[in-house]
């Protein structure tokens, strides 16, 4: 036989020890391979929500607007009452001229008032006088009827907006809700609309369950100082957020005693504390994915020293008739990498059927990463490689006249 035909055959040889191996102890093979495909199919899985939950995250921060910035007076050391300092409307005009790339901007100022919400009882209102632009600036969706508009603000309409959850707790849905009339302090508004936040705030935020928009022109009735409480700028992109925001704070400063403090911020850090949040959580339940696998290749360890001594005559067989200690130890390796690459294999294929079927059968579209499939593979892989070496290692060093002599 050519020397160099000898590694073929040997390979054909080690493929087809191997395939009866398994069609001779499938149960207990199934079983091994079992943990691996519960750990790959985690991996897959881990990866799969944690791509969902950034996914989720960044779209409710997207939903309320990345080219949002917001300013709002914090006060200052050594200031009383008597000197506060707050924001004007001066101010928000002075950022439009100055800062490049601000396309709408709208003062907010906040009151209360208790209104009527049937059966004798009365609830808390919280009244935002706002600009038009408003509803652009902080993304709002209109459920019914309309936002108000320049022509409100400019005649002074006395019209509000209210939201999702007043319009069904006071009115029975926001539909219901549009034509009724809201007095404040004995002034008849009509409600000409109802909103909601495109999305999930979290608490941060100005808007209320209970919240009513009025034109800010109106609102400046029940004001005795012509002060706002904070002031929204839109950008028109959302790459010219970050030094706006820089920007408009030194606009507002220089316009205002120096002691004052002004808070200006976006939703960038926002953004990019929640995609740091999403990757650590993904990476520490990667971490525990990975300790399945560990396990699954511990179990393989198990099964393949057992798999030795049951065939150490076979082993003592082979090397009798010239088999390599290399030739023996890489058959069982070969048998331990096939194990970790079948459950493997299997368990990517559950891994991926789970999300493919959730995007299927619902309108979710969940984030499926290929990447984490390879990934997979490849750890199966080097875990059949390591936790396969030691019972290869000792199956080789086996002497094959004792092997022989073996009961």
């Amino acid at each position: 036989m050519p020397k160099r035909l000898r590694p073929q055959m040997a390979f054909g040889e080690i493929i087809s020890f191997a395939y009866d191996t398994f069609c001779s102890n499938k149960v207990r093979f199934i079983l091994t391979a079992l943990g691996m495909v519960i750990g790959t199919a985690s991996l897959i899985l881990v990866v799969t929500i944690g791509m969902t939950g950034r996914q989720y995250a960044l779209g409710q921060i997207q939903a309320i607007g990345t080219n949002e910035i917001w300013a709002e007076y914090e006060g200052g050391e050594h200031i009383s009452n008597a000197s506060l300092d707050p924001l004007t409307l001066e101010d928000l005009q002075a950022v439009q001229e100055q800062v490049p790339g601000v396309i709408a901007a709208s003062p907010v100022v906040t009151l209360g008032e208790r209104i009527p919400i049937g059966h004798g009882d009365e609830k808390d209102v919280q009244i935002l006088g706002v600009y038009p632009e408003y509803q652009h600036v902080r993304n709002l969706t209109v459920l019914s009827g309309r936002f108000f508009d320049r022509e409100d603000s400019q005649a002074h309409n006395k019209v509000a907006v209210i939201t999702e959850k007043m319009a069904r707790t006071v009115y029975g849905s926001p539909q219901a809700a549009v034509g009724k009339i809201i007095k404040l302090t004995g002034l008849p508004f009509t409600i000409i609309g109802t909103f909601k936040e495109s999305g999930e705030t979290f608490g941060e935020t100005e808007v209320s369950d209970y919240s009513m928009a009025i034109p800010y022109s109106v609102s400046r009735y029940f004001l005795e100082t012509p002060t706002i409480k904070m002031v929204y700028f839109s950008m028109e992109d959302a790459a010219m957020v970050v030094p706006a925001t820089t920007q408009i704070k030194r606009v507002l400063q220089s316009r205002h005693r120096a002691e004052s403090v002004y808070n200006v911020q976006n939703l960038t850090a926002v953004l990019a504390m929640m995609d740091r949040i999403a990757t650590g959580l993904t990476w520490v339940l990667l971490l525990i994915s990975m300790v399945t696998l560990v396990v699954s290749g511990i179990g393989i360890m198990n099964i393949m020293l057992a798999t030795v001594t049951s065939r150490i005559r076979e082993i003592g067989i082979r090397k009798a008739v010239g088999a390599t200690n290399r030739e023996i130890r890489f058959q069982f390796l070969a048998e331990a990498i096939l194990i970790s690459v079948i459950g493997g294999f299997v368990g990517i294929v559950i891994g991926l059927a789970i999300p493919y079927s959730v995007r299927f059968l619902t309108e979710y579209r969940i984030p499926i990463s290929g990447l984490s499939a390879i990934i997979a593979i490849i750890v199966s892989s080097v875990v059949g490689v390591i936790f396969g070496t030691v019972p290869a290692a000792r199956a080789a060093q086996l002497d094959p006249v004792e092997s022989l002599r073996y009961e």
